[in-house]
């Protein structure tokens, strides 16, 4: 079922070609990564790149099935953004829409790389935007003035389109799969693209941050057990923050992840000890902002 451009059509191993800016590769390399000006480009699959901001290794992932291409999230500085195009082009991907996985403003900001386009969300996404209007804007506008970052345009998010989740959401002649993901924050959406085995699911399964359960721990918990099949078959996940990794790296995150959870939500805060490679200051920070919203909340 085709999918016009800008708009959206729902429902309820190969070789690895990366060009980018001159670039070309026809290797099929294990995350072959090459610079595209000042954005990280990484090759996962013949249909799906993944570009990989510099600033909390936010990542966008453009999946592609025939002649369309969807972009999933954003990366984060404008010249990043700016570049995006180029890499469609470049890499033959033709782009048709934008997805984000959820309503934090760091994941909404496609449509400053591709204005007019359609903005495809899970219809709890959909009603956190309507429920608070001009928040990612302003949250934009606090990033930008902290860090002197200057931007041609501002944020307008458009047309945003509610697809329902679960369900399907149709590319070129295949489909994606959208399943509910949950806890992070009170909305959000994972990606299931089943014909490269590869799963998009936003700010889960970071090897770069620990969960930051901001909606609810039991909610976190029960995005984990939905996530788990599909991580089980995976040849590699796409996390919001840390860059693509590999199926077992995948498996070993979740079951770290839901040990730390499991201790938090049992106010064993102690025993919520930080997964290897996510101990830095920045971690413990996190840490102890859970636990402090857990206090807060007077329970899970």
């Amino acid at each position: 079922m085709a999918v016009p451009t800008n708009g959206f059509a729902v429902g309820g191993g190969s070789r690895c070609v990366l060009a980018v800016l001159g670039f070309r590769s026809p290797d099929p390399p294990s995350f072959r990564r090459e610079p595209l000006g000042a954005v990280r480009a990484i090759g996962v699959h013949e249909d799906v790149i993944v570009v990989e901001s510099r600033v909390w290794r936010t990542t966008a992932t453009v999946v592609r099935s025939g002649a369309e291409a969807f972009v999933i999230d954003s990366p984060v500085f404008p010249d990043e953004l700016e570049l995006l195009p180029a890499l469609l082009e470049q890499a033959r991907f033709q782009f048709s829409g934008l997805l984000a996985t959820h309503g934090d403003w760091d994941h909404l900001l496609g449509r400053l790389a591709f204005p007019g386009a359609a903005l495809g969300v899970a219809e709890t996404t959909a009603a956190r935007l309507r429920a608070h209007p001009g928040a990612a804007q302003r949250a934009l506008r606090d990033f930008d003035e902290r860090h002197y970052v200057a931007r041609p345009a501002p944020l307008a998010l458009g047309s945003v389109e509610a697809l329902p989740v679960p369900g399907y959401c149709a590319l070129g002649e295949r489909e994606l799969e959208l399943h509910p993901a949950d806890g992070h924050t009170v909305d959000g959406m994972a990606i299931w693209i089943p014909w490269a085995r590869i799963l998009v699911c936003g700010d889960y399964l970071s090897p770069a941050e620990i969960p930051t359960p901001e909606a609810s721990i039991d909610g976190y918990l029960a995005t984990l057990t939905r996530l788990e099949p599909l991580v089980a078959a995976a040849e590699h996940v796409v996390p919001g923050h840390g860059g693509p990794i590999d199926g077992p790296a995948a498996r070993a995150l979740l079951r770290e992840d839901r040990d730390y959870l499991e201790a938090l939500r049992e106010r064993r805060p102690a025993a919520a000890a930080l997964p290897a490679g996510r101990r830095d200051a920045e971690q413990r920070r996190l840490h102890a902002a859970n636990v402090a919203r857990l206090r807060e909340a007077g329970g899970p």
